[in-house]
């Protein structure tokens, strides 16, 4: 997965790249998008996409993620190899994505014939990791140790009858307890950044946040800045590791921003969703409360808490014509800060990159200016 986000986020507006899917996926719609602005479209960017053009920019990446992930591979197994210096060449036919494209259709129709067209079935059903799916049987997999993937939006209920609320009282109390809490109101942070974007070498970073869910990230990339915004309404994305000038947010990444900016005031966690549920699963050694938010029309949320009560992982789901694709979000290294604990590492995981996030200083209550927050000044790419 190295040279994913290369394959994925290199590409250039003017890039040929041709998606995998079959026209039945293109026409599925994507719930939740941004009614505030029109969102950019996959083919209104990539030249040669030519049945993934209806849907957003950042679905699409998503939507490609999943193929990445279901093969254990990055994006060159399906597409050319060249694609890695020359993105034009993700346009190039290949046998691979022919054959992805018979395979989409297959899935999409076992979904719609069996399933009501809901996403039951998809890429990483079959394949798992593996380029090709298995057909005979593992007896190794029968009697060995069970793998439980603890990231599970089907959350089976927990037996031992806590609530949600009893769970969220316990986080709040671990953290410095409620009053402590609501006299944060704002932050600043500076630290470092590690992705695959920076051949994992760390890179300056600054985080600006407002209470109730205001947040802004600037990471200093060698080739510019690259912002990340949400004013509590709208997120956006700009830098040179964006395929536009300016992303704006849609669906599932615009909600994953939203609930990014609550974690940091967490307070507000338990008004994020209108339903919970409580669940458990292990996590290496230890045993991990889930408490799983969700919403009319919307894919759910999971937020997992250690024995001590802290904040240890956040699961977002974002719905593609492919199926629903994970963002895992997971915290650690508390240290106090005006007599609240605060996370000082994060690492993000996605099907297509991953990054860690390291702070090194946080200033509480700093006055931010409100244009901290403004839509972000679209930034030129440099050219291919």
């Amino acid at each position: 997965m190295g040279i994913a986000l290369v394959c994925l986020l290199g590409a250039t507006a003017t890039a040929d790249m041709a998606d995998v899917a079959s026209p039945q996926a293109s026409a599925q719609a994507v719930p939740g998008q941004n009614a505030q602005e029109k969102p950019v479209l996959a083919g209104d960017v990539f030249k040669s996409v030519m049945v993934f053009g209806g849907i957003p920019v950042d679905t699409f990446f998503e939507t490609m993620g999943m193929f990445a992930n279901a093969m254990g591979d990055d994006c060159t197994f399906c597409h050319s190899s060249d694609a890695v210096f020359n993105k034009a060449a993700f346009g190039e036919p290949t046998p691979r994505i022919q054959r992805a494209r018979q395979m989409i259709a297959m899935m999409t129709a076992l979904n719609k014939q069996y399933f009501g067209g809901q996403p039951r079935v998809t890429c990483f059903t079959c394949h798992r990791g593996n380029q090709s799916p298995a057909s005979d049987p593992d007896i190794a997999l029968q009697y060995g140790q069970p793998h439980d993937d603890p990231n599970v939006r089907l959350l089976p209920p927990d037996v031992t009858r806590i609530t949600a609320d009893q769970i969220f009282d316990k986080y709040i109390t671990a953290i410095g307890g409620a009053d402590r809490l609501a006299k944060i109101t704002s932050f600043t942070a500076k630290g470092t950044y590690a992705g695959f974007d920076t051949g994992h070498d760390q890179v300056p970073l600054e985080i600006y946040a407002a209470a109730p869910s205001q947040l802004t990230t600037i990471v200093h990339l060698p080739a510019g800045a690259s912002t990340r915004t949400y004013n509590g309404r709208i997120g956006w994305m700009a830098g040179p590791d964006t395929p536009v000038p300016l992303l704006t947010l849609t669906a599932g990444n615009l909600d994953r921003a939203r609930l990014k900016a609550i974690a940091w005031f967490p307070g507000g966690i338990r008004k994020a969703f209108s339903q919970w549920k409580v669940g458990s699963v292990v996590i290496g050694d230890d045993d991990i409360q889930v408490v799983q938010g969700s919403q009319e029309g919307q894919p759910p949320a999971n937020f997992y808490f250690d024995a001590s009560g802290l904040l240890i992982r956040f699961v977002r789901w974002t719905q593609t014509p492919v199926g629903f694709v994970p963002t895992q979000i997971d915290y650690a290294d508390y240290r106090e800060i005006a007599g609240v604990k605060i996370p000082f590492r994060k690492t993000v995981s996605q099907t297509y990159m991953q990054m860690t996030i390291q702070l090194t200083n946080v200033q509480p209550n700093v006055a931010i200016p409100s244009a901290r927050f403004a839509q972000p000044a679209p930034v030129r790419r440099p050219p291919a």
